[in-house]
């Protein structure tokens, strides 16, 4: 993955000022913490009443193939898509999918108050909250409508999105340096052909602890949408509840789920399937994600104990899909 490792220029955070605040001064900026894999700078400036106003510039790497003006103009829709529909999101102020302000594609969107935690006071009050906010983003259906037209523009499609290991005709490297990976790998290619049908619904397909803000015990914003997709709402909920199953929080990860599909008022079809894709992701260490969870706050964790938490999941995973 190719990252950006140097700020904003203050001429083209201006430059974006006199666009979206016109009278605006620029007086500062720094990158904001968790920022994990695309460069997200925090900018404060003094409208033209002198009054304080935060901006982020989010810009982004180079991953896999994914075009960056696409990635831009996809996070950019969604977030728009989530106002409407009064999810707690970062407000689109600017959209530069060509990077002819911001040097390569980007968005420049409000400030969002609040902090990232991986280690509540109360778990279990903590994942269900989690839970009811996954719950309000799959009410938003994403169906097709009579001209083949989606809710919101560029939206992956995230059922193959979650499987992308399974699309090569051979094991990727990932999965074969893990012991439980081959065998994943086939289990999912089995299972592929069998899920269950799923009305499409839009999915966020990085729903995890480190995108999440938090004021107190709410929510106050869900973070990073670049790879906003629709489809199956199972793989959120599979992947939600696996970084609370590595995060050694097994009471609130049960909760989770059973809160969710109370409040989705349906239970999770394909959540087996689901779930193994999930376990994919971190392959083949997921040990590399404890340096992630320890700047959310979560508790110190061996290398040991979560690549341990990461098989027992995906033993579950297995009985889900009757494997």
């Amino acid at each position: 993955m190719e990252t950006l490792d140097t700020e904003p220029s203050h001429e083209a955070a201006q430059a974006i000022l006199d666009i979206i605040a016109p009278g605006s001064h620029l007086q500062g900026m720094h990158p904001l913490p968790g920022s994990f894999s695309n460069s997200t700078y925090l900018a404060e400036a003094l409208d033209a009443h002198q009054t304080r106003f935060p901006f982020v510039i989010r810009r982004y790497a180079q991953f896999g193939s994914y075009d960056r003006g696409e990635k831009a103009r996809r996070e950019y829709s969604t977030l728009a898509l989530l106002q409407a529909h009064g999810v707690p999101a970062p407000l689109p102020l600017y959209l530069d999918d060509t990077g002819a302000i911001l040097g390569t594609s980007g968005i420049v969107v409000s400030f969002a108050p609040g902090k990232q935690n991986a280690n509540p006071a109360t778990p279990v009050r903590w994942a269900r909250t989690l839970a009811i906010m996954l719950a309000r983003i799959h009410a938003i259906s994403c169906e097709q409508n009579e001209r083949g037209e989606r809710p919101a523009e560029c939206l992956l499609d995230g059922n193959s999105e979650a499987i992308w290991f399974a699309q090569t005709e051979a094991v990727p490297d990932s999965l074969l340096a893990h012991e439980d990976g081959p065998s994943l790998w086939r289990e999912v290619h089995a299972l592929r052909q069998q899920l269950r049908p799923v009305p499409a619904r839009l999915l966020h397909v990085d729903y995890w602890p480190g995108n999440i803000l938090w004021q107190g015990e709410q929510i106050s914003a869900v973070l990073d949408w670049e790879e906003a997709a629709y489809g199956d709402p199972g793989y959120d909920v599979a992947y939600g509840y696996l970084h609370l199953q590595l995060l050694g929080l097994e009471h609130a990860a049960r909760t989770f789920l059973e809160v969710y599909e109370v409040e989705a008022e349906h239970r999770v079809e394909n959540l087996g399937f689901w779930e193994l894709a999930a376990a994919a992701r971190p392959m083949p260490d997921p040990a590399r994600l404890i340096p992630q969870y320890s700047a959310l706050g979560a508790p110190p964790c061996t290398s040991k104990v979560i690549r341990e938490r990461l098989r027992q999941f995906i033993a579950t995973a297995r009985q889900h899909a009757e494997l």
